[in-house]
């Protein structure tokens, strides 16, 4: 918060909602994106890092995603929430990233041709294996790993996720499932 905003004026401050927060940058006082970079810094690094495998390289994707976010606020959409608009910049910096990197984003045609029938039990999947799924997240191709970090990390809806990876919230629902039984069969086979 700037120097010059008292205790009560933080606290009102809190109590905003993003969009309305975002207004008000726009509208009467930039310095308040520190509000959002508070709200947000931790989740978009967290969701950098599970998509980029770059501990130190995602400090930087993370200061251009608010950079960029701080920069296009007047081209934000306030039909959407402002949390899918900035976690779909993090991902499209992400997906540059890994570009550059020369990362294979292909599918494996063997992946697409996974047999639906054992579901992981959402419930079970998150409060047993959450822990020890962050070491098979790694090996999942980047189409997967993207669903889950944000389905189960961070929280977010199909819709929300639809908003974030510009795909129908179906197809965020198919490879959510598919993502499960991948990442169980990872997992089967290094005991976990």
């Amino acid at each position: 918060m700037p120097a010059g905003i008292n205790f009560n004026m933080k606290k009102d401050i809190k109590k905003l909602t993003d969009e309305e927060i975002v207004e008000k940058i726009i509208n009467e006082d930039r310095q308040l994106f520190a509000e959002i970079i508070d709200r947000y810094e931790k989740k978009i690094l967290r969701y950098i890092f599970h998509l980029t495998g770059e501990k130190q390289e995602s400090q930087d994707i993370g200061q251009n995603v608010f950079i960029k976010a701080y920069i296009n606020l007047k081209s934000f959409n306030k039909s959407f929430k402002f949390s899918s608009w900035l976690f779909r910049i993090a991902h499209n910096e992400s997906l540059n990233f890994l570009k550059k990197k020369k990362y294979n984003l292909s599918l494996d045609e063997k992946i697409l041709k996974i047999e639906d029938e054992k579901k992981v039990d959402e419930e079970v999947f998150k409060k047993q294996l959450k822990s020890q799924v962050k070491k098979c997240l790694e090996k999942l191709p980047i189409l997967y790993k993207e669903v889950i970090d944000l389905f189960y990390f961070e929280n977010l809806s199909y819709e929300e996720i639809s908003d974030v990876l510009k795909i129908p919230p179906g197809t965020v629902a198919i490879r959510l499932s598919r993502a499960k039984v991948f990442l169980k069969k990872i997992c089967q086979k290094q005991k976990i």
